[in-house]
């Protein structure tokens, strides 16, 4: 089995995996990079899985569904293109690469979930859409911190070898918000080094890992005391033992950073 992230639009990935002949993707914002990707590898689309109903996650459904057949699974209370088979927390879907588990992830979006699967590759794998990236999170459009934080936590407690596959390549920028929040996490200063190096050649940073995101996401280390205490100087308010205070207060932060 492969795994490709295929760029899309300035930072988007679609993830598409492959087995030589038979295809699935995520979360195609576009058709146009799928359709090559299809030729290049004379590959067969059988199956597509949403994370939630944003235009540059589900924008190349209609094309991708009238060009192969390819049948689609999304979450069950998010506005799709369909026709659209409905998933939710705790369902599973059984196509290539699969059993997936369905994870209801809501935050980002009311209904966002993402899939898990323990045996696609030879080590488990996540498809998190936009509410797990590297190093960040996605910006809380239509749910609560509290939502947010109960949904990281699901993701967080993914086995460590987990491959993170996010939808945006974010990771530097998320970095450099992560180095603000701890500046004296070393692994955190290791990682960015790395990430560099692979962004100076164009290469994307993702998929991550969960065990890596534990140790350096600021958004997984909500109850970290270092963490706890830079979301209170930026927001006296917030009572910094409380996990979903201190991520609403380093969201805030993130988004005038």
């Amino acid at each position: 089995m492969n795994l490709l992230p295929l760029p899309a639009f300035s930072d988007n990935y679609i993830w598409m995996l492959h087995d030589g002949r038979h295809a699935l993707v995520i979360d195609p914002g576009e058709a146009a990079p799928v359709l090559e990707a299809l030729e290049r590898h004379a590959l067969q689309l059988q199956s597509i899985l949403i994370t939630h109903h944003h235009a540059d996650h589900v924008g190349g459904v209609p094309a991708l569904r009238a060009a192969t057949g390819a049948q689609v699974w999304g979450p069950l209370n998010e506005t799709l293109p369909e026709p659209v088979t409905r998933v939710q927390g705790g369902d599973q879907v059984d196509v290539l690469g699969g059993p997936w588990q369905v994870i209801d992830v809501p935050g980002h979006t009311a209904g966002h979930v993402a899939y898990y699967s323990a045996s696609a590759l030879d080590q488990p794998l996540v498809f998190c859409g936009d509410t797990l990236f590297s190093g960040g999170c996605g910006r809380l459009f239509e749910g609560t911190p509290a939502q947010m934080q109960q949904s990281l936590d699901a993701l967080a407690a993914l086995p460590d070898a987990t491959l993170v596959c996010c939808t945006h390549e974010y990771t530097l920028s998320n970095l450099r918000f992560a180095l603000a929040v701890e500046p004296n996490n070393a692994e955190l200063l290791h990682y960015m080094e790395r990430c560099q190096a692979l962004r100076a050649q164009d290469l994307p940073t993702l998929p991550s890992r969960m065990g890596l995101e534990r140790s350096i996401n600021p958004f997984l280390r909500t109850r970290q005391a270092a963490v706890a205490a830079s979301a209170h100087r930026f927001d006296a308010r917030i009572h910094p033992q409380q996990a979903h205070e201190v991520l609403a207060a380093l969201r805030a932060w993130k988004n005038v950073f």
